[in-house]
């Protein structure tokens, strides 16, 4: 068994979940600057998200809901996931997003299970609050060991596919490293770079 790991926003799907719902309340330019800057690795992960999800409160729960089910997908995305499980890999999400995007993503796409954080609502409204297990700058790091030894998969047998800041805490632990059209900071430590945004190109390197 092999273990193959993707972010969510703006790897497997086609940009920013907060963005797409900042665009509906005319706040976009500052939600992607401060998206930005935490992919970048210039402010704090966990405090980028405290403060874009804080923008969208009173944000309906039904609006949010319908945006996340019919977010774009990135070209070749199911695609890879299927050529993957056929190799015998595991496929997993790791998303610093929102489970209301990766769920329905996961029955889109095909992949075997899910890990992000959960936007919390009341009377049918975002309060500006959230929890979950991917909400710091090592979370991703820390859930990829703990798969790995429930799973008894080497680090030689895993493939992490990012495109941020908060990714690079999952390359620290696997062979392969796969930068997605993604920033400076992440190509960096990455042995795969894609440029294209065609995810299927990811299987020319394993």
């Amino acid at each position: 068994m092999k273990l193959a790991v993707f972010d969510f926003d703006s790897t497997l799907m086609e940009g920013e979940t907060l963005e797409f719902i900042a665009k509906e309340y005319n706040i976009e330019p500052l939600m992607r600057q401060i998206t930005t800057d935490a992919m970048e690795g210039k402010i704090d992960f966990f405090e980028s998200l405290i403060k874009r999800v804080a923008l969208l409160k009173g944000a309906k729960e039904e609006k949010i809901k319908y945006i996340c089910e019919n977010l774009p997908y990135t070209k070749g995305a199911k695609e890879t996931v299927t050529e993957l499980k056929k190799m015998g890999y595991k496929v997993v999400c790791f998303s610093g997003g929102y489970e209301s995007a990766t769920v329905p993503a996961q029955y889109s796409l095909g992949y075997d299970a899910q890990f992000s954080n959960i936007l919390h609502f009341k009377n049918g409204e975002m309060t500006g609050l959230l929890g979950g297990e991917m909400m710091f700058s090592d979370s991703k790091g820390k859930m990829l060991k703990r798969l790995q030894t429930l799973l008894n998969i080497s680090e030689n047998d895993t493939l992490c596919v990012g495109d941020g800041a908060n990714d690079l805490s999952m390359f620290k632990f696997a062979s392969k490293r796969a930068a997605f059209c993604a920033k400076p900071i992440l190509k960096e430590h990455a042995n795969i770079i894609i440029n294209n945004k065609d995810l299927t190109e990811l299987l020319n390197y394993l």
